[in-house]
């Protein structure tokens, strides 16, 4: 709190209102989901929805853009490797430990040269 009145009341009125539209917006469906049918073509599209934005999350992560280009480092060749991580064993915990090693060990090397 600022010790401004009228300053604290807004922003603890602001927090309120994106609290009530956040909860509305991602509740909304389990709230409302009954009442408003889905065709069958939006409910295939949705089942790509997680996957779409693990992908808008991960590939700006790993291929960070500039004016020449994409740029390619480390964090690229142990994502590869956790891929292949997960070819072979099918499994999360897997994926998480073996790119982490990838890193790691290609973050050693690379401080080597």
């Amino acid at each position: 709190m600022t010790g401004n009145l009228e300053y604290d009341l807004y922003i603890l009125g602001v927090i309120g209102l994106l609290t009530v539209c956040s909860f509305l917006t991602r509740a909304g469906y389990f709230l409302f989901g009954d009442h408003i049918p889905l065709t069958d073509s939006v409910r295939s599209a949705l089942r790509y929805a997680p996957v779409a934005a693990l992908v808008g999350i991960v590939v700006p992560e790993l291929l960070p853009w500039t004016e020449s280009g994409p740029v390619v480092d480390i964090r690229l060749l142990a994502a590869i490797a956790a891929v292949l991580v997960f070819w072979r064993t099918r499994s999360t915990v897997m994926v998480i430990v073996g790119g982490m090693v990838a890193y790691w060990i290609l973050k050693a090397l690379a401080g080597l040269f």
